[in-house]
């Protein structure tokens, strides 16, 4: 059997033939690394949830995959909010929050892309960068105009990354302009970019809790973190 993989996504406004409205939506790319992964893919749109509410979701779920987005609100993790951050999303924080605490006690395989990296470090008590140019000095993660950075990403050795992916992603697709900083409880810091923003982070003792900063979908050439998911997502004969 295919496993199900959820995959979070935006509520914003967008167009389609004569409408013009309130939509709920996902870069395809997503989708295409989990099903050519070999799972199926459902599309969670952004809703009011509480905890029951998440589980119940994943309840009919394989595995979740936070996708990337809009910056996470500064007041999730104590700061106020730079001046150069993005309008919060609230409602999908809202359900990205409560969907990786679920996943967590369930157990569930789950991969964070990019913001979800940071929702994941933000759920678990880390605080983030919020304006990585402040501190590097440029917008080399962020270009802009929607063209990604592309940099070699290095990996621990012994993490499951690594086993994923061994010591080293040459040609990681970027497009950030914030970054974990402390990590949060039961985090382990597993990959760096060349000048040592953190890239990519482990849940301990979860079967297979991971998060990457950089954008995957970007490059289906290389599809071993969506299979690696799937794998680990597999409901067992």
């Amino acid at each position: 059997m295919k496993p199900v993989i959820g995959l979070t996504s935006y509520r914003q406004r967008g167009q389609t033939g004569v409408w013009d409205t309130e939509m709920a939506m996902l870069p395809a790319y997503y989708l295409e690394g989990v099903t050519r992964a070999g799972g199926l893919a459902v599309i969670l749109p952004p809703q009011e949830v509480d905890g029951e509410g998440a589980r119940n979701l994943l309840s009919g779920l394989d595995g979740l995959i936070v996708t990337g987005g809009r910056d996470v609100e500064a007041s999730r993790y104590g700061h106020q909010p730079h001046e150069m951050a993005e309008k919060p999303d609230q409602l999908r924080d809202l359900l990205e929050d409560e969907l990786i605490s679920a996943a967590i006690q369930m157990k569930l395989p789950f991969l964070g892309i990019c913001r979800g990296a940071q929702m994941l470090n933000v759920n678990r008590g880390g605080t983030l960068i919020q304006h990585l140019p402040d501190l590097i000095g440029d917008n080399r993660y962020q270009p802009g105009g929607g063209n990604f950075a592309h940099m070699p990403i290095s990996v621990r050795e012994g993490s499951l990354l690594h086993r994923i992916v061994g010591e080293q992603v040459e040609n990681a697709a970027l497009y950030h302009h914030q970054a974990i900083d402390e990590p949060g409880g039961d985090l382990q810091v597993v990959a760096y970019s060349p000048d040592g923003i953190v890239q990519a982070v482990e849940l301990e003792n979860h079967p297979f809790g991971m998060a990457v900063q950089w954008h995957p979908e970007q490059t289906l050439d290389d599809l071993r973190l969506f299979e690696a998911l799937i794998a680990a997502a597999t409901p067992s004969n």
